[in-house]
Order: C-alpha cells, then sequence, then structure tokens
C-alpha cells in the first residue's frame, strides 16, 4: 500500500496532477459507518485491505490540503507525498470508538507532515526549531500579505511592529524570519544585479582582534606572569602563603582562617599581606624598568609596556591577578 501511493505521489509532477486528480476520484467516499467498520477491522484486526480503503478515499484531502503550500516554490508532487505519509500515520493512531470522522483527525497529521517537510527543505540552515518558530514561520507572509508587504525583503519598522502585535511574537522574531523567508543568498552572489558592486562575501567585516594585537597581547601577559613569578621570590615564607591566599585564588582565604594557621591575630594577618603587597609592587615596578629600557633600545613598538603596571590593574589573560 504504502509503495503504491508513494508511486502515484510521485507520478504526479506538475504536468501529472490533472492525471493523478483523474486517478483518486475513481476511489468513493466512505459513509460514516463504512468508515468506522474498516476502522476498526484495521485497529483491531490489522486488515490491510481495509487501511488500504481509508487512505484511498481520503487522498483527495491530501491533496487538498497539499495545494494550500503552493507558494513555498517546493514541487507539488513531493508536497503531496508528504502528505499521505501523514494520512497513512493518522491511520495508524485513529480510534474509531472516540466518535469522530477520520478526515477531522486525519488532517492535523497531514498538515503537520507537509509543514515538516516544508521547514526541511526551505534552508540549509534548520529553521523553525520551537512550536512558535513553526507557527511564526506559516503565519508571517499571510500576515505580510494583509498590509501589502509581501514582496518587501526588509519590512518597515511600523510593520514589524504591526506584524508582532498581531501574531502575538518578538520585533526581533519577526524581523529574523521574514529574512529567512527569502532562503540561502550565496555570499559569492553580486550585491546588485544592475552594475559591477562586487559580493557580499566582500563586505563581511571580521571582528577578531588583529594577529599583531594578538601577539602583543600574549607577550603582556608573559611578561607580567614571568615578572610577578620573580617578584614574589623577594617575600619569605610566611608573607608568600598569606599574600599568595589573600591575592591570587579564586576563592580568598579569610583573614580569620589565616590567623589560625599562623597562630596570630586578624589584624597581624592583614599587616603582613599589606607590607608584602608593598614588596611586589615595588620589584615589578623595578623589573618593569629594566624591561621598557631593553625594549626601547631594540624596536619601536605600541606602548604596551609604556610604564609599569599598578598591581591594583595588573592582569592575567582572563582575570587579575592581585585584588584589592
Amino acid at each position: 500500500m504504502t509503495a503504491q501511493i508513494a508511486f502515484w505521489s510521485f507520478a504526479a509532477g506538475e504536468s501529472g496532477l490533472p492525471r493523478y486528480l483523474r486517478e483518486i476520484r475513481r476511489f468513493p467516499l466512505l459513509e460514516p459507518q463504512d468508515e468506522y467498520t474498516l476502522a476498526k477491522r484495521w485497529s483491531e484486526h490489522g486488515d490491510r485491505d481495509a487501511a488500504h480503503k481509508l487512505v484511498t478515499s481520503h487522498l483527495r484531502l491530501v491533496v487538498k490540503i497539499a495545494l494550500r503550500y503552493r507558494g513555498y516554490g517546493l514541487p507539488i508532487s513531493e508536497v503531496i507525498s508528504e502528505g499521505n505519509v501523514g494520512l497513512m500515520q493518522a491511520i495508524k493512531r485513529f480510534e474509531p470508538e472516540r466518535g469522530f470522522r477520520l478526515a477531522t483527525y486525519a488532517m492535523w497529521w497531514i498538515k503537520a507532515a507537509i509543514q515538516e517537510y516544508i521547514l526541511r527543505s526551505w534552508s540549509l540552515v534548520k529553521i523553525g526549531t520551537t512550536a512558535n518558530q513553526k507557527k511564526l514561520f506559516f503565519k508571517l507572509r499571510k500576515a505580510q500579505s494583509k498590509i501589502s508587504a509581501i514582496d518587501d525583503k526588509d519590512l518597515r519598522p511600523e510593520q514589524v511592529e504591526l506584524i508582532a502585535k498581531r501574531l502575538a511574537v518578538t520585533e526581533q522574531d519577526v524581523v529574523d524570519m521574514n529574512r529567512r523567508l527569502w532562503g540561502d543568498l550565496s555570499l559569492n552572489a553580486t550585491i546588485r544585479q544592475d552594475d559591477d558592486s562586487g559580493e557580499w562575501q566582500e563586505s563581511l567585516v571580521d571582528e577578531a582582534t588583529d594577529q599583531e594585537t594578538r601577539l602583543a597581547e600574549s607577550e603582556e601577559s608573559d611578561n607580567r606572569r614571568k615578572a610577578l613569578g620573580e617578584a614574589l621570590a623577594v617575600l619569605n615564607t610566611r608573607e608568600r602563603r598569606i599574600f599568595e591566599a589573600r591575592r591570587l585564588l579564586d576563592d580568598p582565604i579569610t583573614l580569620e582562617d589565616l590567623a589560625a594557621e599562623f597562630d596570630v591575630s586578624r589584624e597581624r594577618v592583614r599587616q603582613i599581606e599589606a607590607r608584602a603587597f608593598d614588596k611586589v609592587q615595588l620589584a615589578v615596578k623595578s623589573l618593569y624598568a629594566g624591561s621598557n629600557q631593553a625594549t626601547d633600545r631594540s624596536r619601536q613598538r605600541s606602548n604596551t609596556f609604556a610604564s609599569a603596571p599598578n598591581l591594583h590593574t595588573m592582569m592575567l589573560p582572563d582575570q587579575p591577578i592581585f585584588r584589592i
């Protein structure tokens, strides 16, 4: 049954659609009682002949729904094929004892299958990943036609605001989806067709930091790290422990804990920390002063190391070295 239905849809291209319609009209519509009986035979006994009759009697419904989606530029034969798949999924799950007709139930499955196919085929970039996005994709064109903006690639602000209110979505969602509705655009395409305007890719701007700046930043970071390591050598064991615990850790150790560790008062720990900070500050300034003199003699470069840094603002690659 599945293979036969697929063949009918495949054969029904744009030129073959009238023939396909003539073929499916040969299958009679079902009376409510006949439909109920066939559905029970399929659901309770797996009667494939009954299922085949249910499918063929609703092929016209699939075509009717599929023709509503002709404006998306996809082959109508493929749209009908997807609709037929949705119809068969509906029949598999149809429960006739609930008291409603198969057409009422199958309509939602057919629409869902067709819409999913359109979203898959519309763009190389996946769109419509949420229910709201899918709803917006299929309702935006209708909303645009109501305000005579169907051919506008870029909507005016007042149009965006009006559509967003009508569809209960954000204005940014309307702008983003409107751009997607125009399909994919090659970066090698010319900006305008009427002149030598160049390709779209030529207008792209690389916002990343240039290589020279990245190299300078890397060297600066290495120098600061090296200077800090050398500056710490001027501290004794207790000063270094307190300085690192209070200034270099992401989660600094409290004065109370350090006071208990060294068996001194909190105030004494604070004094040692301040003294160690001053020592390191002085050592770093001395190291940077010598480094700047050597750098100025060897080459001309930006004032990356023009003055010795204050330890309050000295930075590692992603985090401050010292805490105030």
